[in-house]
């Protein structure tokens, strides 16, 4: 049975992360980075696809509290049972070579036995290893992976698992460390454990302090920070969206994709996150990354890539995985990355005009960027395409991308560049075309009939990228078409408290679109609306769960998260939807 998705923790060494269960398993972890292939599965399976359970030993009648130490990724899990109570530590050091996960059992009352069931099993539970075994350690092999388990409790090996039984009282201490390296490699070296907790501890903390703008939600956006910045990798600064792939958006169904990448659409949201939280520096260090990939001919900008930057995102089917809860296909790989997605150019020309703003000046090379985009942009802007939600049907002529079609010209035309470019009929060529392509939005993309904007040229129903619209410039808070396609949504894909992201919200299959729900408030805040702003943000906070963590969906019918976990998108809209409540921030629309 899969523990529920809102049922498991993140720890992260901003290379790779691994998810642990409220009763002691790491269920998923991908080594030696967020894309490659995982080593622990069960997340999509059972234990049979790869795990590694710590916990007290049989039906103890105990209880689990967890928690993050402080303003850091340790995550701590108490356990209280009828012999006494104990604690577990879980954490991915920093700035290990190739990754490693250290588990401490501490003693605190009475004297609790506890069980260790470590299962590796690489290709996405396909392989098992060859181990090999040594005084309290063992190594296991297969292919070009190498990991070696370190104790201080004696360990066997049994029909391919590497089991444990131990006691601790108070004041004893047992430590577990999982280490990565290449099997062609000398093993690495063990750990000097006290050094490596406390310079992780010291790293995230001083990190999280750096944040000191104002919020009524401060604890909330610090924990959404330390998210984001647990998703992005170390050396290349490429977020992932989330570190899992193929937790359903329907539950049972076939709506299973792999996150596991960073996407373009993303960000103009990251860089608001992280410039109006302080973080100038990331923001710049996601600035790079993002001109490294869009260096190149305009035609071949993908909306996906590797976090560092690489285009083969080939997508298969893991068939030998039976899913979450039997949700198939489990994929890896996106075919979404050679979709053709209009908007994505506007979100390029978008970030760098934010960057400008912010006082991060573009280099000669990011300008020349900015000017193929523009001229591709002329060539394609009327091209229908597969839209935000990344349709797998033919492809449409979707409002909200011409709307960032729009917006590239637009922040091309504010930017310091254009401004100091002494080709006035150029100047004058872009300014028409950007009144055009609005002209053509506000009479093809408005439905009369419903006296709205719709998801596309000629539909009649709205979808939750419309919200945008207001939040990129395109048109006020206050013009009277905005304010009846707000009403729209409320009306139409509003359940709970909860925004869905297309269709209906009633009898829906997906969940509420979580981010969504931050847009809808951010739209209300510009329409002088607080209070309700308010309100669908403490909506959204309350759907985290018990170590602060969200989701990409939430099923109001099931009261359960859906989707991939933690969700980026989700994190980043919490982040700028409770700065933008509380004072004056940088806004995509220039405000």
């Amino acid at each position: 049975m899969n523990a529920k998705i809102e049922d498991y923790a993140l720890i992260g060494d901003r290379r790779s992360a691994a998810l642990v269960s409220r009763c002691g398993s790491v269920d998923w972890l991908c080594w030696p980075r967020f894309d490659s292939d995982a080593c622990f599965a069960a997340l999509l399976g059972d234990e049979r696809h790869g795990c590694w359970r710590l916990a007290p030993s049989g039906d103890t009648g105990g209880a689990a509290t967890r928690c993050y130490r402080g303003d850091t990724l340790i995550l701590e899990t108490r356990h209280t049972t009828r012999a006494g109570a104990a604690k577990v530590t879980d954490l991915m050091p920093l700035g290990e070579k190739n990754g490693a996960i250290i588990r401490q059992v501490a003693g605190d009352r009475g004297e609790v036995a506890f069980t260790l069931d470590l299962a590796l099993r690489f290709d996405y539970g396909a392989e098992a290893p060859w181990l090999r075994t040594a005084p309290r350690e063992i190594v296991s092999v297969v292919g070009p992976d190498l990991v070696i388990l370190r104790a201080d409790a004696d360990m066997r090996l049994h029909d391919g698992r590497v089991l444990a039984d131990f006691s601790v009282k108070p004041g004893q201490v047992v430590s577990f460390v999982l280490q990565y390296g290449r099997s062609y490699e000398p093993p690495p070296a063990a750990l000097d454990l006290a050094a490596a907790i406390s310079h992780t501890e010291a790293d995230w903390q001083l990190w999280a302090r750096r944040f000191n703008r104002p919020t009524d939600w401060p604890d909330a956006v610090r924990r959404s920070l330390l998210t984001l910045r647990a998703l992005s990798h170390r050396e290349t600064a490429g977020m992932v969206a989330a570190p899992t792939s193929s937790l359903p958006e329907i539950p049972g169904g076939e709506a299973n994709w792999d996150y596991r990448y960073s996407w373009l659409r993303d960000s103009t949201f990251t860089l608001c996150a992280l410039l109006n939280a302080g973080y100038r520096d990331e923001a710049g260090a996601w600035r790079d990354w993002l001109l490294r990939v869009a260096a190149g001919a305009p035609e071949r900008l993908q909306a996906i890539y590797r976090c560092d930057g690489a285009r083969n995102l080939d997508e298969r089917e893991i068939g030998w995985l039976p899913g979450y809860l039997d949700a198939r296909p489990v994929r890896v790989g996106n075919t979404a990355a050679v979709q053709f997605q209009l908007d994505i150019f506007g979100e390029v020309l978008d970030s760098l005009h934010l960057v400008e703003q912010a006082g991060l000046h573009n280099r000669r090379s990011d300008i020349d960027v900015a000017r193929a985009i523009v001229a591709h942009l002329e060539r394609v802007w009327r091209h229908p395409d597969k839209g935000m939600w990344e349709s797998r049907e033919a492809p449409q002529n979707f409002t909200y991308s011409k709307v960032m079609a729009w917006v590239g010209i637009d922040r091309f035309l504010k930017s310091e560049q254009m401004s100091r470019d002494p080709d006035r009929d150029r100047h004058r060529q872009l300014e028409a075309l950007r009144d055009q392509i609005h002209h053509e939005i506000c009479r093809d993309g408005f439905n009369p009939s419903r006296g709205c904007f719709v998801s596309a040229f000629g539909a009649d129903h709205v979808d939750a990228s419309l919200l945008m619209l207001p939040l990129v410039g395109f048109l006020p808070a206050t013009d009277l078409r905005i304010g009846s396609t707000i009403a729209a949504i409320e009306r139409d894909l509003v359940e709970d408290g909860l925004v869905y992201r297309k269709g209906s919200a009633i009898g829906s299959p997906e969940g509420a679109f979580i981010p969504c729900t931050c847009w809808l408030a951010d739209c209300l805040g510009m329409q002088g609306r607080d209070r309700e702003a308010r309100a669908y943000l403490e909506r959204v906070l309350a759907l985290r769960n018990d170590v602060g963590l969200l989701a990409e969906e939430w099923d109001p019918r099931t009261g359960h998260m859906l989707g991939n976990f933690p969700q980026a998108l989700s994190h980043l809209a919490v982040v700028n939807t409770a700065l933008g409540l509380c004072g004056p921030v940088l806004q995509r629309g220039g405000g």
